[in-house]
């Protein structure tokens, strides 16, 4: 497939607003450091259920999220009773990995190969396949209620150029990222699009897409990814991800080469993430995510009109450095504003 930079250059205003409002909701974000971890590590565990259950139901999974919780909690030996709960397995141990180690986790094609032979790891009608691109064509097709074909959604290539196309789509993938020229949203974006339109493995590539999509958007900086599940929201909008695809992949071949259809929904849905994620933020969360002693300078600001760093100290009998993160952190969390400057800095509540 040719032509990427070209597709990814020529995109109408629309998408460029989505972009800026990303990326200016991504500033908003507090790092996980600076918030109280075991709030986060909370957050994150139901964010690892939600998606691992929603992933899998786009594919055809019938596992509900409490009954994903219920096999999470129980278990202990590793034998599933059917493929859903095999495959949901695989997909929460993967995506842990991922918002464990995502910094250590290369972006290449062995990355690749390896994530899809974890996915399916415990789904025995798969072992043949896993880690090796498809053998046969696996069009994509769509089906109703009792399992009967509706039609092909679309071709995907042919397993004979499937590597070629992998290799070429990855080589062009780790150079985009590494030369800047692009936004990196709009790379993923064209990534994801066009890995979609391969198809490079005979089953779970759906699945792969979206361990990949938060892998990429992980590096590109949005660390917000694993407090808000972006499995979910594609859940939730399920038709209108397989029309904006559709879309797309019937012109990414010809002389139009355009994805718009298939960028507006990835970035709105990723919009929606980072809303979400700036939401947890909010005055209503607040005593969820500060750390007890963030808190304890938040509750002490509350009861007087204004106060030095000094007297926040002395008042709650935390060390000044962690007096100063605390007040790092209200300040971005726009819950307390500075007066002064200098050594006669004072701070009170908005």
């Amino acid at each position: 497939m040719e032509n990427r930079d070209k597709r990814i250059n020529n995109i109408p205003d629309s998408i460029w607003s989505l972009i800026n409002q990303i990326d200016l909701l991504k500033g908003q974000w507090i790092g996980g450091a600076k918030l109280n971890p075991q709030a986060l590590g909370r957050l994150k565990r139901s964010v690892l259920i939600t998606s691992s259950g929603a992933s899998t139901r786009i594919e055809g999974s019938g596992l509900s999220d409490e009954e994903v919780e219920k096999m999470m909690r129980g278990l202990v030996i590793r034998k599933f009773a059917d493929r859903d709960q095999q495959e949901v397995q695989g997909y929460f141990e993967l995506l842990e990995n991922i918002f464990h180690s995502w910094k250590q986790i290369p972006f290449t094609e062995s990355t690749i190969k390896h994530l899809h032979k974890e996915l399916l790891k415990y789904v025995p009608k798969d072992e043949r396949h896993r880690g090796d691109y498809k053998k046969t064509e696996n069009n994509v097709e769509i089906f109703d209620e009792n399992g009967k074909s509706l039609g092909v959604v679309f071709e995907t290539t042919p397993a004979f150029l499937t590597p070629k196309q992998t290799q070429e789509l990855m080589e062009w993938m780790i150079n985009a990222l590494k030369q800047e020229k692009n936004h990196p949203l709009l790379v993923i974006g064209n990534f994801l699009v066009e890995f979609l339109a391969i198809h490079p493995f005979q089953d779970g590539n759906g699945r792969l897409s979206r361990i990949l999509t938060n892998l990429l958007m992980l590096k590109a900086g949005y660390e917000y990814v694993p407090y808000v599940s972006h499995e979910k929201l594609v859940e939730d909008s399920k038709a209108d991800y397989y029309l904006a695809l559709r879309k797309s992949q019937a012109v990414m071949k010809t002389e139009q080469s355009g994805i718009h259809s298939w960028l507006e929904f990835f970035l709105n849905i990723s919009l929606e993430q980072a809303r979400q994620a700036i939401e947890l933020l909010s005055r209503e969360n607040i005593e969820k995510i500060l750390s007890p002693k963030q808190l304890a300078v938040w509750r002490y600001l509350e009861t007087v009109d204004e106060a030095t760093p000094g007297e926040i100290t002395k008042a709650t009998d935390v060390a000044r450095p962690t007096v100063s993160q605390a007040i790092d952190v209200l300040l971005r969390l726009k819950k307390i504003e500075r007066i002064g400057q200098g050594r006669t800095t004072r701070y009170r509540k908005i």
